[in-house]
């Protein structure tokens, strides 16, 4: 059975559900040439000013593998190429009081650039703004990874 199978996924799932588990979490590790790729969390979200991989909440009807893929080019612009691992999990209470499960996956992608940014998320530290203070930093701001 292989990281992407649907047997596996749905085992994944199932496992959480069994462990009371009332959210769940996908994530990509995007490692380019030794490098990770960290986003920041808007100061304003829930554990404001943190940085994590590229990672978002399953929603209802969506694999875990499917929100994987769908929150990595929302919250980067990057395509996911290639799933390469399953390289495990973690618990954490959310911001609702429950237990949310962050599934965690190795990924390549199709090109590493440019990284473009949602409105949650800030540019790698040391990363040059294209957007000028005061200018909106959106989905169309984009800010080229310094891998």
């Amino acid at each position: 059975m292989t990281v992407t199978s649907p047997d596996f996924v749905a085992r994944l799932a199932a496992d959480a559900e069994a462990a009371g588990i009332t959210g769940f979490v996908a994530a990509a590790v995007i490692n380019h040439d030794g490098r990770v790729l960290l986003v920041r969390r808007n100061p304003d979200d829930y554990l404001g000013g943190m940085w994590e991989i590229p990672s978002g909440t399953v929603e209802t009807g969506e694999t875990i593998l499917g929100a994987m893929y769908r929150e990595t080019a929302e919250e980067t612009g990057l395509a996911v190429d290639l799933v390469t691992d399953y390289i495990g999990h973690f618990d954490y209470q959310n911001s609702r009081g429950g237990t949310t499960r962050q599934f965690n996956f190795a990924v390549t992608v199709e090109k590493t650039e440019p990284v473009v940014l949602t409105e949650t998320r800030r540019p790698p530290m040391g990363t040059p703004r294209r957007a000028t203070r005061g200018q909106r930093r959106g989905p169309q701001a984009d800010h080229p990874l310094r891998w």
